[in-house]
């Protein structure tokens, strides 16, 4: 058994002979065509493409059509700056720019690039029928701070009717999603939703949980499976994203497998994951992917699991890398070899930072994946590069992307275990959760206070 039934069997939790492989490729489809992402994600033709070509060296049992989060927010009027090596990121927000939410209108499927993936999605649909499509949709919560961007942590607390305003409108953006996706093929409708991991179980329960519970509600009434996608450190809220009923729920490597394993299981939910997105597959070579790939296997079991890297592929990512990792998934031999083996070390040389502080100025340093195509990564350095802009030449910050060798040093040598984390003066202060903007300056302040 391999493809879409292998998917349907393992999120109907009935044991599998075989762990399914769903790589999430994305933009880095865009790479085996030798081009950037934007020239990728702006073509239906590009997309079919890239997404044969990975299927072709992958041998995945599912496969996303796109994996940009931000084609729901061009759609509603958001700008976007687009680069050549990530999907595009928002940079403006509708309503807290003057636009009133009563003017909003959910888009058509036939606005901005929604008709682009809505054709790749038939024509791959009609050359892959064995094969798992999934349609990433944008979540909720995370179309919300597209939308108003970081305000809305404040209005959570002081006019939570309106913040229930906008996550009316976002789901009813989520379900026109969903049906497209549905109508053009789509098997998987995959909720990706990464702002979720900065709020605590009450406010997703509040915020996120009727609104996750409808998408999904929806979802099987039409017959088709769905999944919900977080990342970053939201170890919290794994509880509660099962409670809204997904079949499978998905994860980074910011939460270890067993944890969300023995959660899901026990709410009846599959899951997916979390092959080490930088270390092993960005950054290590195929001996390392095939550990780390086992150990997520050997983790997840085969019932109710369903390997795949942490997120979305990084563009730069070797494909030898991911061969490896294919050809591992379909060679039991091969596992049982490697199980054998010692597993590698991974030795990061920690940094020398005797020159990096400063005497009269506070250092701040953000730990991200890349805040250009990570949003929870994208809003905690707007958030700190506001705070600083109020305190002047009196706060240095940085951000260290550890999709490079200096981010992972320096995630090491701070000590940082989750990403996004904010560091002040080389303590750990906000870890994995964006607070408000006075927060931030109002602990920026403590510590200029004692200089």
């Amino acid at each position: 058994m391999k493809g879409l039934a292998l998917i349907q069997q393992a999120m109907q939790l009935q044991p599998v002979d075989r762990i399914p492989w769903v790589p999430f490729v994305g933009a880095h489809a865009g790479t085996l065509l030798g081009m950037t992402a934007t020239e990728f994600l702006t073509s239906a033709d590009h997309i079919v493409d890239g997404v044969n070509k990975a299927i072709e060296l992958y041998n995945p049992d599912g496969i996303p059509v796109a994996f940009d989060l931000q084609i729901e927010a061009e759609a509603l009027g958001c700008d976007l700056a687009w680069a050549d090596d990530n999907p595009p990121a928002v940079i403006s927000h509708p309503l807290s720019q003057g636009v009133a939410l009563e003017d909003m209108k959910v888009p058509c499927p036939c606005k901005g690039r929604i008709p682009v993936v809505m054709e790749a999605t038939r024509r791959l649909r009609d050359q892959h029928p064995e094969l798992a499509l999934y349609g990433l949709i944008t979540g909720p919560f995370t179309l919300a701070l597209h939308l108003l961007g970081t305000d809305i942590f404040m209005k959570m607390m002081m006019e939570p009717d309106e913040v229930h305003k906008i996550m009316r409108f976002a789901t009813d953006v989520a379900n026109m999603m969903t049906d497209a996706y549905i109508e053009a093929g789509a098997d998987v409708i995959a909720v990706v939703d990464p702002m979720t991991s900065q709020i605590d179980p009450m406010s997703f329960e509040t915020f996120v949980s009727p609104y996750g519970k409808e998408i999904f509600d929806n979802v099987r009434e039409q017959g088709a499976l769905s999944s919900f996608f977080v990342c970053g450190n939201a170890k919290q809220n794994i509880e509660v994203m099962c409670q809204t009923k997904p079949d499978n729920i998905s994860i980074d490597e910011n939460i270890p497998l067993d944890f969300v394993r023995d959660i899901a299981l026990a709410n009846g939910v599959s899951f997916g994951g979390n092959i080490k997105l930088t270390l092993s597959l960005l950054m290590g070579n195929e001996q390392d992917c095939c550990f780390d790939a086992l150990s997520c296997m050997d983790t997840g079991g085969k019932q109710g699991f369903i390997l795949a890297p942490g997120c979305d592929l990084a563009m730069a990512t070797p494909t030898e890398n991911l061969v490896a990792v294919s050809k591992l998934v379909h060679d039991e031999i091969q596992q049982s070899e490697l199980r054998a083996a010692t597993a590698p070390t991974l030795d990061v040389e920690a940094l020398d930072l005797s020159e990096h502080w400063q005497s009269d100025k506070v250092v701040v340093d953000v730990i991200t994946l890349d805040s250009s195509s990570c949003a929870p990564c994208q809003y905690m350095v707007n958030a700190v590069a506001r705070a600083a802009e109020t305190l002047g030449e009196r706060v240095i910050y940085k951000e260290h992307r550890v999709k490079e060798a200096e981010g992972i040093q320096m995630m090491v040598t701070l000590g940082v275990r989750n990403i996004p984390t904010i560091v002040m003066d080389g303590n750990i202060e906000f870890v994995s959760q964006i607070p408000p903007v006075s927060e931030i300056t109002a602990k920026i302040e403590t510590y200029l206070a004692e200089k």
